[in-house]
């Protein structure tokens, strides 16, 4: 199998279990959680780039004409780990999978207000489909799915800054991780001198908190390089492992209740999944009888 598959599967699947990880953290509130994964996500980033001697590079691409790159990617991806986590311990994990499952279609919806990209009869439907999901569980059944939403459009946002921004995968992450540790660093200091702190609750919560920055990152770098050794479109339907994972997660161990508005609003965003891949298989196969 390609190393390019092997990489993007095994991302996708690193995201796809990260539930259960956040349920372990269960009894330490969601913002210290977060506090945690910024922090030690820095330390990790920060040992990496120090190891291929990337830090003058980095350096050299600081400046003013740059800071809208710094900023907002930083609040975008701070944001959206913060909404994940608190949704997954409040007993919200079927909707951050509904999230992960609109994301493709936001990315083609970005694409074509902010790129200017044209869209095939195929994702015009498929961007129908999910916008129906929307309307179905919003109006008739009075559910607005803004937990999904928020995951699905903050990545997705996250997604186009990165693509336009003159720095670098690791760079990228570096920055933003460089941004909010420092506040998240002295949130973390004022729990613990004030004993309010988990970290030092017991052994087993400290390993969990520092390993949260190895989990948030590890598979964000793995699915960086995935992305440059394959075809977007391939890693597009890899994509969807990981949303399905999260959605057997919280049906089948946690035994989040499903009703019938989720289970509407999901058999439509499935129907856009699949008018999404079957018309990337149709553009692939087009590509490739030129």
């Amino acid at each position: 199998m390609n190393r390019g598959i092997i990489y993007a599967i095994s991302a996708y699947v690193f995201w796809g279990v990260h539930p259960i990880y956040w349920k372990m953290l269960k009894h330490v509130p969601s913002f210290e959680i977060l506090a945690h994964r910024i922090f030690w996500s820095f330390i990790f980033l920060s040992i990496l780039i120090s190891f291929r001697n990337e830090w003058k590079s980095l350096i050299d691409k600081l400046n003013k004409k740059n800071i809208f790159y710094i900023i907002l990617p930083a609040l975008l991806i701070g944001s959206n780990w913060a909404v994940f986590v608190w949704a997954v311990n409040a007993d919200y994990i079927l909707e951050t999978s509904l999230g992960y499952f609109i994301c493709p279609l936001v990315f083609i919806f970005l694409g074509v207000f902010f790129l200017k990209e044209k869209l095939s009869v195929f994702q015009w439907l498929a961007i129908l489909m999910a916008g129906a999901s929307i309307f179905v569980m919003t109006f008739v059944y009075g559910q607005f799915p803004y937990i999904g939403l928020f995951l699905a459009f903050s990545w997705g946002f996250y997604g186009l800054m990165r693509k336009k921004s003159p720095f670098d995968a690791l760079e990228g992450m570096v920055v933003e991780q460089t941004m909010l540790s420092v506040p998240m660093l002295i949130y973390i200091l004022f729990l613990e001198v004030n004993g309010t702190g988990s970290f030092s609750f017991n052994i087993g919560t400290s390993i969990l908190l520092i390993g949260a920055g190895i989990i948030s990152s590890l598979p964000q770098l793995i699915y960086i390089i995935a992305s440059r050794m394959i075809k977007l479109s391939l890693i597009g339907i890899l994509q969807y492992i990981y949303p399905l994972m999260v959605l057997v997660i919280g049906m089948f161990i946690y035994h989040e209740p499903i009703s019938e508005s989720r289970i509407i609003g999901f058999i439509l965003i499935w129907i856009a999944v699949i008018l999404y891949i079957v018309d990337e298989l149709k553009n692939k196969k087009r590509l490739q009888n030129g």
